[in-house]
């Protein structure tokens, strides 16, 4: 039971289900029709500005998000201040409730977390805005150990594999990482 539930904290370090594709160049933009023929249509450069500006700020708070749990992971803390400056509510509150799962079982994480993240698509006409962001997550060097006695803790070994998150555009115009998922069956 305590290695099922921890290995779901493992799970809710990182991010949710990714949808469509981004369009982040400028110039004609290939558009299907009905037809199955290719049509260009021309591309608004503020358009593509947005986007970008969107991809960076998403990616910016994905790195954030990761930082900050793994920084609050260190020591099981479900308050540490950096979660809300990266994460909203549905995951914020997921994640805490994962490292106060930890907390109470005396476990903290170790060791390296490598990602390697990309956007996959931008919706700014969402509502809210989102950004949805796919990465491969490399957690083999990293894992929950016990504090007594430092051993770690059956069944949280780290893999390599792929996970997903959705970034919002809040009112107060910051990113926020809001949904995730981690995909351990589908290594990259």
């Amino acid at each position: 039971m305590r290695a099922r539930q921890l290995s779901c904290w493992t799970a809710g370090l990182v991010a949710v289900a990714a949808v469509g594709t981004t369009t982040a160049c400028g110039g004609p933009q290939e558009v299907a029709t009905g037809d199955g023929k290719e049509r260009s249509r021309p591309v608004d450069a503020a358009q593509v500005a947005d986007e970008q500006a969107a991809e960076q700020a998403a990616l910016k708070a994905y790195a954030g998000y990761l930082a900050a749990s793994r920084t609050a992971s260190q020591r099981s803390d479900p308050h540490h201040p950096d979660l809300t400056r990266f994460l909203a509510d549905p995951l914020l509150t997921r994640v805490r409730f994962n490292l106060q799962q930890a907390r109470e079982h005396g476990a903290v994480s170790v060791g390296t977390l490598r990602s390697d993240p990309t956007v996959i698509s931008v919706a700014l006409d969402a509502t809210p805005p989102t950004v949805e962001i796919q990465d491969c997550v490399d957690a083999t060097g990293y894992r929950l150990v016990y504090l007594d006695g430092g051993k770690g803790v059956p069944g949280t070994r780290g893999t390599r594999h792929l996970a997903t998150a959705t970034a919002t555009r809040h009112p107060d115009g910051r990113w926020r990482i809001s949904a995730g998922a981690a995909y351990q069956d589908q290594p990259c």
